[in-house]
């Protein structure tokens, strides 16, 4: 028998025991499914980093934790935390991001706000650019940049992706590294952050960079909140060299009722929407995880500590 703590916030339980026990049942894992354990007696933790659970000393026995979320910067710096800890990545996760930032390139793409607010009688015609003349640039190549990156460039947008390391995808233009940066942002016409959130990512949007868009560029943020400077942001929007961005992540949430994104005419709040785990894709992750560790295979995903991710 293996026994499996579920470290989510207690609310969470009813939303996603059904889906671990059909995801354990076959994966063929006889196991203890449970909200409260002795410590001692634990092999793995099911954990979100918004539960009740920060001190892992106690867990002897923990094999792996194993996170319900892609981020982890609330959990990596962790010093109690020495087992083996693997994020998030699954299909529903996968294809939420993939959905909300192809709907929101699309709606700038097409320029979709003004036909919304048209007024009768409006009838200026106008001939939106093909997606082939609208060059995107996504921050970001892990699991998520690149599947937003590859879907994109299915619809015909010339897609640029920037990462911190080199890496090659087909059909991407794929740069890395500070003057890689630059070459990226310069003709980018709407720029999507995926990002991770680690103290080399943070303000990775600042003034300096965003300067270095073009004028009336877009800005996506379906990542972390500390990859853009908040002040630095609504000054390029307030002087209109960034035409508009849309936000699904801030550095509080929820986002304060006083805060400026909310009242900004050129910002479109999301409530951290863009990607959310879904319970039956989720589980099947964490069971093929046990099954893994069980089996003596590497566990998928695994966090590298000092990356941050």
């Amino acid at each position: 028998m293996i026994n499996i703590l579920f470290a989510a916030p207690p609310e969470r339980w009813d939303f996603y025991a059904d889906a671990l026990h059909e995801a354990l049942d076959a994966a063929a894992i006889t196991a203890c499914l449970s909200q409260d354990l002795p410590p001692e007696d634990v092999d793995y933790i099911i954990y979100a980093p918004n539960g009740p659970l920060r001190d892992f000393t106690l867990y002897t026995r923990c094999k792996a934790v194993l996170s319900l979320w892609a981020g982890v910067e609330k959990i990596v710096g962790n010093d109690t935390l020495t087992m083996p800890l693997a994020r998030m990545v699954d299909d529903g996760l996968s294809r939420g991001m993939v959905e909300w930032v192809t709907g929101h390139v699309l709606r700038h793409h097409l320029d979709i706000d003004r036909d919304i607010h048209r007024r009768p009688g409006d009838w200026t015609p106008r001939i939106p650019p093909l997606a082939a003349d609208r060059p995107v640039t996504i921050l970001g190549l892990g699991t998520l940049g690149l599947e937003c990156g590859k879907a994109l460039a299915g619809l015909g947008f010339p897609v640029t992706g920037w990462s911190r390391t080199t890496k090659e995808v087909p059909g991407l233009t794929c740069l890395h590294g500070k003057d890689g940066l630059g070459e990226a942002l310069k003709t980018a016409q709407i720029v999507i952050l995926l990002l991770p959130d680690t103290p080399a990512t943070e303000n990775t949007l600042n003034a300096e960079t965003l300067s270095m868009l073009p004028q009336g560029a877009v800005i996506l943020n379906p990542g972390r909140g500390p990859l853009i400077d908040d002040d630095a942001l609504l000054a390029a929007l307030d002087n209109g060299h960034i035409g508009h961005a849309t936000l699904d992540t801030f550095r509080i949430e929820p986002l304060p009722e006083d805060d400026p994104y909310w009242h900004h005419p050129k910002v479109t709040v999301t409530p951290h929407i863009a990607s959310e785990t879904r319970p039956g894709t989720a589980a099947r992750v964490i069971a093929e995880n046990i099954r893994r560790s069980e089996a003596g295979e590497p566990l998928l995903y695994l966090v590298d500590r000092e990356a941050g991710y």
